[in-house]
């Protein structure tokens, strides 16, 4: 295993507390999410409203403020980066509900549950679309480049994900590969952008790059952990929902290959057909076989290799508080 820095132990600040150096340009954030939300459409200014202002953390979009930070840009474009990373999370959200039936998100109904499916699909291609148009308005070929690659491989991701779904011989790498696409590819992009608004060559993008990748496994490690010792209240989310939806998750997979034959044979049950009829026999088995623990061991490292990246980009506090970052992402219990 390659040498990672270690995460200190210290109280797990709060999305709030990270967000505190970058307040002022969260704000201005919002004001520009808002405003560019705008349609002459009233049910796609309903729906993108709800969607957006439905208690996310801003995690991505304080990302990308905080990374620009690090690299000392002076300008204003990473306000119009930060909503547009936040609209193409946004956008996945409202197609990742309707592909996966989902009802509960952030602690209230998804949209599809109150609109239709047909409505939440068209207004994630809104927001794609609306994503776009802003990319071009900040001229950045740069810019450009790096999200249409990202919304490429999250595509991609998503159909590994499908192909994936109801599959109990799914491997712990074929896994990885699915979130690594699907959800670390935007962290990714979010920590790419500061060196590359502070005009720096792409050699100065890889540490970042790295660490953004890292970040954002760990961040959905976590997520797939919550969602056998959460909480509704918590998590926001019913508990076991990937279980209803068939998804192979790693504390799943650890199970299936650390259980005896019985528990074996329930989690295998429980992907191929979905459903949450055995919830509390997959949520033992999960527990008894130390899937749990070998899950958070494995967001931890993945935490470790984030802070390692940090080594490469200038030392302040916007540094300090990426590090950070890392450490929420792996303490949070919503």
């Amino acid at each position: 295993m390659p040498s990672v820095a270690k995460i200190e132990s210290a109280s797990t600040p709060s999305a709030d507390e990270l967000g505190n150096l970058v307040a002022t340009e969260l704000r201005q954030v919002d004001q520009c999410i808002a405003s560019a939300l705008h349609s002459e459409v009233a049910l796609i200014n309903q729906i993108s409203s709800y969607i957006i202002a439905g208690g996310g953390k801003r995690l991505r979009p304080t990302l990308v403020l905080l990374s620009a930070g690090a690299y000392d840009y002076r300008g204003d474009q990473h306000i119009e980066l930060a909503a547009i990373i936040e609209f193409i999370h946004t956008a996945t959200l409202l197609h990742d509900d309707v592909v996966d039936a989902s009802e509960l998100r952030r602690g209230q109904e998804t949209a599809n549950a109150v609109w239709g499916n047909e409505a939440s699909v068209l207004v994630g291609d809104f927001l794609y679309s609306r994503a776009f148009e802003m990319m071009v308005r900040v001229g950045s070929m740069r810019a450009l480049e790096i999200f249409s690659n990202t919304t490429n491989v999250i595509a991609e991701g998503e159909v590994l994900q499908l192909l994936n779904c109801n599959e109990p011989d799914t491997s712990e790498e074929q896994y990885l590969d699915v979130i690594r696409s699907k959800t670390a590819k935007l962290f990714e992009a979010a920590a790419r952008l500061g060196p590359m608004l502070a005009g720096l060559s792409l050699e100065h993008e890889t540490p970042m790059a790295s660490y953004g990748a890292h970040l954002g496994t760990a961040y959905q490690l976590v997520d797939d952990m919550l969602d056998y010792r959460g909480s509704v209240d918590e998590i926001g989310k019913n508990l076991g929902d990937d279980l209803a939806e068939g998804k192979p998750t790693l504390p799943l997979i650890y199970a299936m290959r650390n259980g005896n034959a019985k528990q074996i044979a329930i989690v295998r049950k429980a992907i191929e057909h979905g459903g949450r009829e055995n919830i509390n026999e997959v949520i033992q088995a999960v527990e008894s076989t130390g899937a749990i623990s070998y899950t958070a061991r494995a967001a931890r490292v993945e935490a470790e290799r984030a802070a390692t990246a940090l080594r490469d980009v200038p030392d302040s506090q916007y540094t300090q508080a990426l590090s950070a970052l890392a450490q929420f992402a792996i303490e949070r219990t919503h």
